[in-house]
């Protein structure tokens, strides 16, 4: 009953084949008078074609066998698909069943697991933590020399620093969920099977092309087949195809691998399993990039090579001055390079970006959002466009009528039509257009209160209609009321069956499916005495009722909102054309939108729009998608320079949602598409989303402000002490950095949870920006430690002024000297995050408690180690309190000017660099908009050596894990075919087969 659409029955006979034609209907073709056509809202039908290929030679040639033209398993004739795979309706035998096994491979998807250690090992395995870990080794191994020990200390204390973020890398990746393995386990693991001319159950998995299975109401299908049998059968594939309501299939249709039987049985032939059914092109999709590399580790790659230039150019310098020009031992100098490597190294950055997007994780799930990709919440923050499947996500998937333009014809009400269209519908056992019926009512049980029922019956594919007959308990007549097919319907009425109202019948139905919405036509009659099975006396026509899926209630607030926010909203669905116009214009979204097949035909010649990316930019929407469609307009979307986000609910949504920079599964969403997304909603509508954005943009701005910080500390640290060795001879002990860095890190960890403001727009990496300030902070904090130095070494200002005093010569190799430099260091250092945290006066933008409070005991750790840190295994001895009120009093002097220096780069620096960006940008839509040149600012892809480099799993350790549950290399599809808009599985089982003829039965 799913189908009111006026599609031809295969095999209708011609008119003259029939059975006599009604008087009124063989009245109007004698008279000459063409019947009316009710264009109802369904799908276009295609007739079955007969493969281009002489039948007779089953070896088919290659180059037909890729010539869809020719083969096309899915739509040629039922004997023509006998014949291509060699079988008839007794089904396989057990041999020769076994023999195709093991050509195509198990009815499975190919899942992958990867070696545990390997995947851990992964995490330490990129540019920053290889400096972290060649210091390492000099500390352990190259300091070996001169009656010295190795230097245990800064080893452990490196080796923790990389542990303690492999672990933390290797727990998120380990909670991520397999999109591959949730698609594979939602395939039926039972089917019934037609073997050795028996019926037998068998696991699906060992289903191969030419079996003969049988489904029935609540079943899955397992596999890709053409029915040779079909009675009242309807599937629902709405998690595959997006379509809305279950789709009525007759013999000769194609049933797609993973849909359910929702009414009927059937029986069919398998035409592909496995990787080549429609389901399993879409779990091939799934994480097919998988060797590219994520945008927030091509951001931490880029700002990771300006610390290594800038630490590289420092221990080349330091390498060629100290040995040859002071000819330093070679353990001295290698002290001075480990101070560089250890200070100047960001090793912390992954771990403190991890903790930042943990908690904020944390935050999104008290919204319902559980994030399943942590780094997706950074990139959350910069999408611009969000994609949004309709059927499930922008509407509720359940069918409705819209009370607000019933139409009537005859003595009732739209209320009172809707009531009798209820008492036409089944209350036990309903199909989908039953169920939204009698829902309208608001109280199920007003569907048969007040009569009696006499007689019911049920749609059918023939008659496309229902009916009953009952008794009003009030007044004791007999009525009977039917409700379909708009055509069917108003042939029977008798009554009123008028030219004015046939006119007014075929506008209306005419609006409804131009604005998508299925049209369902209701008449009555009355009977006379007490014989339910009497004549009646005609039907009337009483009314047409207007059935649609009805956004969610939520949704165009949500939609407005994100739209505030600069992200564009664009619908992506598997269901008709008018219906996505329709659902666009009630949801404020336009119904600017184009059917799915101009991505294979690209822009109409002399249009509007001159490449096929205009005209995805340009379009409010597609209609009539396949997985393929969806990944391709995601995929063009971000080669255009575009962060997109997707959203979806079915499996048919997974390919995208892998392959979107944020792959959002809405509530109720299908095991596959979870499995692919990256965010996954846990309550219905969108308005979480908007909550996601604001929260990830909140996260963005702790993350951009926390690699300020880190790239300035890089600046301060490589160019102070190298040129203090330089200048002084200064040999900072190693160990003392590592614990200035311990102490960094912990403070900055509470940047997680730091009061922030979100952007009103969407947020990007503009690195020249981060460095700019850094250079500019980190030159600033060099100065004025270098400053202090020189004052204390070059001048008695401070033993005058406050009676503090060295305990040994005043020198660069004086041990409180060095403990003077550390407490310094490590106080401005760590305050300089609340500059680079805020965009006026630091004081102006208070900061989260637990920063504050991390600042406060940090400083009080570095305070209490300058007065008693006198530690023999390093050159330091401690300061009396005199000195630590002297560095404390110097620091906020030289803090207070860095606001102002903030000032002055966004007045001078940052301004001409925001500048110059946009006259790039303008240059460059322009020359697109002459044609000259393509708009292609691809995000999508790493774009150099660095980026590719710092990917956590690189392709070496990638090769070494495990595969499981192959193929064995029989079957399988390239990347290339996937993203085809053809029928590829027909070719491959065709070509297989030819390949392998059968041995004789």
């Amino acid at each position: 009953m799913s189908d009111f659409s006026p599609q031809k029955e295969a095999g209708t006979p011609p008119l003259s084949e029939k059975e006599p034609l009604p008087a009124e209907e063989n009245n109007n073709v004698e008279s000459g008078k063409k019947k009316r056509e009710y264009k109802d809202f369904g799908h276009d039908e295609h007739e079955a074609t007969h493969a281009n290929v002489d039948m007779s030679q089953i070896e088919l040639k290659a180059e037909d066998l890729y010539d869809k033209e020719k083969v096309d398993l899915e739509t040629v004739v039922i004997d023509d698909v006998f014949k291509l795979l060699q079988c008839d309706e007794n089904g396989l035998t057990d041999e020769e069943a076994k023999r195709r096994l093991e050509i195509f491979g198990p009815n499975k998807l190919e899942s992958e697991e990867q070696n545990p250690f390997l995947q851990f090992l992964s995490f330490m395995w990129n540019p920053l933590s290889w400096v972290m870990e060649a210091a390492a080794l000099v500390a352990i191994a190259l300091s070996n020399g001169e009656h010295r020990p190795p230097d245990w200390e800064d080893f452990v204390g490196i080796i923790l620093l990389l542990l303690i973020n492999s672990t933390i890398g290797f727990y998120e990746e380990r909670n991520a969920g397999n999109a591959v393995k949730a698609l594979m386990e939602s395939l039926a693991p039972k089917a019934k099977v037609r073997r050795n001319g028996k019926w037998l159950e068998i696991e699906s998995s060992e289903l191969t092309p030419g079996d003969m299975v049988a489904f029935k109401i609540g079943d899955i299908v397992p596999a890709d087949c053409r029915l040779t049998e079909a009675i009242n059968v309807s599937i629902d594939q709405a998690a595959l195809t997006g379509e809305s309501l279950p789709q009525s299939k007759k013999t000769g249709d194609q049933c797609f691998s993973g849909s359910t039987c929702k009414q009927g049985e059937a029986e069919g032939v398998v035409i592909a399993t496995g990787p080549n059914t429609f389901f399993g092109r879409a779990a091939s999709l799934v994480g097919q990039d998988d060797d590219t590399t994520g945008h927030l580790q091509k951001i931490l790659a880029q700002i990771g090579s300006f610390c290594l230039v800038a630490i590289g150019i420092f221990v080349i310098a330091e390498i060629v001055v100290l040995y040859p020009a002071f000819h330093y031992s070679y353990r001295r100098g290698l002290d001075n390079i480990l101070v560089l490597l250890i200070g100047g190294i960001p090793i912390a950055m992954p771990t403190v970006l991890s903790v930042t997007l943990a908690v904020g994780a944390q935050q999104l799930a008290k919204h319902k959002a559980i994030v399943t990709r942590i780094t997706a919440i950074e990139e959350l923050a910069g999408v611009t466009i969000l994609c949004s499947d309709k059927t499930g996500t922008l509407t509720t998937n359940k069918l409705t009528i819209d009370k607000e333009i019933v139409r009537v014809y005859g003595p009732f009400n739209s209320q009172e039509v809707i009531l009798l269209a209820a008492y036409a519908s089944r209350v036990e056992n309903q199909d989908a257009i039953d169920t939204c019926v009698v829902g309208s009512l608001g109280d199920p049980t007003r569907a048969r209160a007040g009569i009696k029922l006499l007689d019911f019956k049920p749609f059918n594919p023939v008659d496309k209609r229902t009916e009953i007959t009952y008794r009003e308990e009030s007044t004791g007549k007999l009525k009977r009321v039917t409700k379909g097919m708009t055509g069917v319907i108003i042939d029977l009425c008798s009554r009123n069956k008028t030219e004015e109202i046939e006119n007014r019948l075929e506008a209306d139905v005419e609006e409804y499916a131009t604005r998508g919405l299925r049209a369902l036509a209701v008449a009555y009659e009355e009977l006379e005495g007490d014989d339910p099975e009497a004549e009646g006396n005609g039907f009337e026509l009483i009314g047409l009722l207007a059935i649609f899926d009805p956004p969610r209630e939520d949704t165009k607030q949500t939609i407005d909102d994100a739209m505030a926010l600069g992200v564009r909203v664009k619908m992506v669905t598997g269901d008709q054309l008018a219906i996505a116009k329709e659902t666009g214009r009630r949801l404020g979204l336009g119904d600017h939108m184009y059917p799915a097949k101009v991505l294979k035909d690209g822009p109409a010649p002399g249009g509007k729009h001159a490449t096929l990316d205009d005209m995805i930019m340009d379009a409010d929407g597609f209609a009539g998608v396949f997985p393929e469609h969806k990944y391709e307009i995601v995929k063009r979307l971000q080669g255009l320079g575009h962060l997109c986000a997707m959203t979806g609910d079915g499996a048919n949504d997974a390919p995208a949602l892998s392959r979107a920079n944020v792959g959002i599964a809405v509530e109720g969403a299908t095991d596959a598409a979870r499995g692919a997304a990256d965010i996954v909603l846990t309550e219905p509508g969108l308005s979480t989303i908007v909550h996601a954005i604001r929260g990830s943009r909140i996260i963005f701005q702790r993350m951009r402000n926390y690699s300020i910080y880190a790239c300035a500390v890089t600046i301060r640290i490589v160019v102070c002490f190298a040129i203090l060795a330089f200048a002084y001879q200064f040999d900072f002990p190693p160990f003392m950095i590592l614990i200035i860095a311990l102490l960094n890190d912990g403070t900055i960890m509470t940047l997680s949870v730091d009061r922030v403001l979100p952007s009103n727009t969407p947020d990007a990496w503009d690195l020249a920006e981060i460095f700019a300030y850094a250079v500019a902070y980190g030159l600033y904090l060099t100065v004025s430690t270098i400053v202090l130095v020189v004052v204390i070494l070059q001048s008695n200002f401070f033993e005058n002024k406050f009676g503090v005093s060295f305990n040994s010569p005043k020198n660069a190799a004086n041990n409180q000297l060095h403990m003077i430099v550390y407490l310094q260091v490590a106080i401005i250092s760590q305050a300089l995050i609340f500059v680079t945290r805020s965009h006026g006066f630091f004081f102006m933008e208070r900061p989260s408690y637990a920063l504050m409070g991390a600042f406060c005991v940090a400083q009080l750790v570095s305070s209490i180690i300058a007065a008693y840190g006198n530690w023999g295994f390093t050159k330091i001895h401690a300061i009396s309190g005199g000195w630590i009120g002297i560095v404390w009093v110097w620091n906020i002097i030289w803090f207070l000017p860095l606001d102002l220096i903030k000032f002055a780069m966004k007045a001078t620096a940052i301004k001409y660099l925001r500048e110059r960006r946009m006259r790039l940008v303008a240059k460059e839509i322009q020359k697109n908009a002459q044609g000259d040149i393509p708009l292609t600012r691809t995000t999508s892809r790493a774009a150099s050596v660095h980026e590719s480099m710092y990917s956590n799993r690189v392709s070496f350790i990638r090769r070494a894990a495990k595969k499981v549950a192959g193929f064995g290399g029989q079957v399988k599809m390239s990347g290339d075919e996937l993203r085809r808009f053809s029928s590829i599985q027909a070719a491959q089982t065709s070509q297989t087969l030819a390949r392998h003829p059968s041995r004789p039965q």
